[in-house]
């Protein structure tokens, strides 16, 4: 995927390319949000952090760097690279559009997974 446009939007903004993958990397439904109230292709729920990372980061930013390397360790486990290697495929050498409900994208998992996809 080295290469590969990857970008983030928040799952309430408005649909941005219509030739990019969008894909869903959180592992809960976003709050308030009907499943056909926006465009997406995909809702990778095995790319987003575990359930016991997401709750021992809980979007405390002095925990960001720490959460960073866990996230990765993640995806660089066995079934980290299976979900990557899924996403590559889904995608087909189009864009990709990680969506996100969370508020902070900078310190956020999504922003994690798309350093990770441009360098793999």
């Amino acid at each position: 995927m080295a290469g590969r446009a990857v970008t983030i939007e928040r799952v309430y903004d408005h649909p941005g390319k219509e030739d990019a993958v969008r894909v869903l990397v959180d592992r809960l439904w976003p709050r308030g949000l009907r499943k056909d109230a926006f465009h997406y292709d995909d809702w990778a729920k095995d790319l987003a952090p575990s359930t016991d990372l997401r709750k021992w980061y809980s979007h405390d930013t002095a925990l960001f760097s720490e959460f960073r390397q866990r996230y990765l360790t993640e995806l660089e486990s066995p079934d980290g690279r299976a979900a990557v290697a899924r996403l590559d495929d889904l995608a087909d050498g189009r864009p990709l559009v990680l969506l996100t409900a969370t508020r902070d994208v900078t310190h956020s998992g999504a922003q994690v997974l798309a350093d990770h996809l441009r360098e793999v």
